[in-house]
């Protein structure tokens, strides 16, 4: 559509610019735009490319790889279909491409609610009057273009992403990737840069509140920050200094309910009180390969630990284990996913701990009472554990690190312990949970069935006494 800079497509009525409500309060945008395209900046514009980026030179040129680390509400996602629609609108990627080859522009998003949000900005820009013409067919989640060019918005799953020829990718919200393997952000990056490799003037742009200090956004943003790199870029600013319409009494009032968080919502610090709580290397030690489930013996005292769905999103699961000298056996898990029937699941897993000799499980003391009574009305006795979920991650933290456990190969299971993330308290027992987003029902089931087979020898309070008889 012409030799036009993003700038100038923001800034015209008849582009993008009827999109913008107030084009003063995203002035700091347009500089980090022109910075990631190679444009000139004016004094103000210098200055705050030195603020944000750490850097004293300005760049001579484009960027084909960058970060914008920015605090909450900041205008990310919005800023990310700008990107998406001016590079599949105004750049011409057909002499990269074969005949009936596509460019793929890809807006990957962290789940499919934030996936959603995204794709109807980029819906918004292309039923501008001026594009109409341009749109060749639409489907759910990618439109394609009439330039041999498709935008696609997909979540964060690596496996998707094969195959491509990607002109540009933008990976929205980065830092919450976590939804499954070890470090899915850093596999989908793997994944992407070759699919890229043949395309010059891609890019791979990463847009994120920070969390915390892992994963590819932050390593990127401790090797990168302040380096003159010609190729990769990182901007880093508090919210207000991307979106001056939020109000400093709404960040000052988060600063006091929750400092550690708020400074890395709103003022785009990565968090120090946050820290991955098991390693890979630890989940994989204790994992037995191809070892998925194991039958009773007879004579080996079995222990059950349950976690109840609380909620449209949880799953119910149930873990069995037992202990053999010093080493803490995993023998089965069991997750049933929503939706279910909640009194179907009890009965099914009643049936599965009647199966190994036992009589009683152990759950989360805040489950309903309607979980004590259905497991009673199936002949299971539900026994209230005395440890939290935080204090039993604790007791199974020692367990792995010392090589005492063997655990079953489920991929869901490592998925969520490698999830598992300590709040670090000061003056207080560290809390453990997993990352916002994600799941840890059969990473407690697990842990806790594995707890309460090694402490009855030393904690007579959940003393097990044997098929048939009674915790004490």
């Amino acid at each position: 559509m012409g030799n036009i800079t993003i700038i100038e497509a923001i800034e015209d009525q008849n582009l993008f610019g009827s999109l913008f409500k107030d084009q003063a309060t995203w002035i700091n945008w347009k500089y980090f735009l022109a910075v990631l395209f190679g444009l000139e900046l004016d004094s103000k514009g210098l200055a705050l490319y030195k603020e944000c980026t750490g850097r004293q030179m300005a760049s001579q040129g484009r960027f084909s790889e960058a970060y914008a680390i920015v605090g909450r509400r900041g205008g990310k996602s919005f800023i990310s279909s700008i990107i998406a629609c001016y590079l599949a609108l105004f750049h011409d990627w057909t002499p990269y491409l074969s005949k009936g080859e596509i460019g793929w522009i890809m807006v990957i998003a962290s789940d499919r609610q934030q996936a959603r949000v995204i794709l109807n900005y980029i819906k918004a820009v292309l039923q501008i009057p001026i594009f109409n013409n341009m749109v060749e067919k639409e489907l759910s989640w990618e439109i394609r273009l009439k330039n041999q060019v498709t935008i696609s918005v997909k979540t964060c799953d690596y496996r998707t992403i094969r195959g491509y020829t990607v002109v540009a990718a933008i990976c929205d919200e980065i830092a919450f990737w976590k939804v499954e393997g070890a470090n899915p952000a850093q596999e989908i990056l793997t994944a992407l840069r070759p699919s890229m490799a043949t395309i010059p003037g891609s890019l791979l742009l990463g847009i994120s509140t920070p969390y915390s200090k892992s994963g590819p956004l932050y390593e990127s943003f401790r090797n990168k920050w302040g380096k003159d790199d010609p190729d990769v870029l990182i901007w880093k600013a508090p919210t207000r200094i991307m979106n001056p319409t939020i109000s400093e009494r709404t960040i000052d009032k988060a600063l006091k309910e929750d400092y550690s968080a708020a400074k890395a919502e709103w003022l785009a610090e990565f968090r120090e009180d946050l820290e991955t709580f098991l390693s890979s290397e630890m989940i994989e030690a204790a994992i037995v390969p191809k070892r998925w489930e194991l039958p009773r013996i007879e004579g080996v005292s079995y222990y059950a630990f349950t976690d109840p769905s609380g909620g449209r999103a949880d799953s119910f699961t149930l873990a069995i284990a037992h202990r053999e000298g010093e080493k803490i056996i995993l023998d089965r898990l069991e997750e049933r996913k929503p939706p279910f029937g909640p009194q179907d699941i009890v009965r099914e897993f009643s049936q599965i701990i009647k199966s190994y000799g036992i009589s009683a499980v152990t759950g989360d003391k805040y489950a309903g009472e309607w979980v004590k009574r259905a497991f009673q009305d199936c002949g299971i006795k539900y026994i209230h554990s005395d440890l939290n979920k935080s204090e039993i991650y604790l007791e199974f933290e020692p367990l792995v690190a010392q090589g005492q456990v063997e655990l079953l190969d489920n991929k869901t299971l490592f998925s969520q312990l490698r999830g598992l993330e300590r709040r670090v308290r000061s003056g207080g027992k560290d809390q453990i949970d997993h990352y916002p987003g994600g799941n840890d029902d059969l990473a407690n089931a697990a842990a806790g069935a594995c707890v309460i087979s090694k402490r009855p020898a030393k904690e007579p309070r959940i003393r097990f006494l044997g098929e048939g008889r009674k915790y004490v």
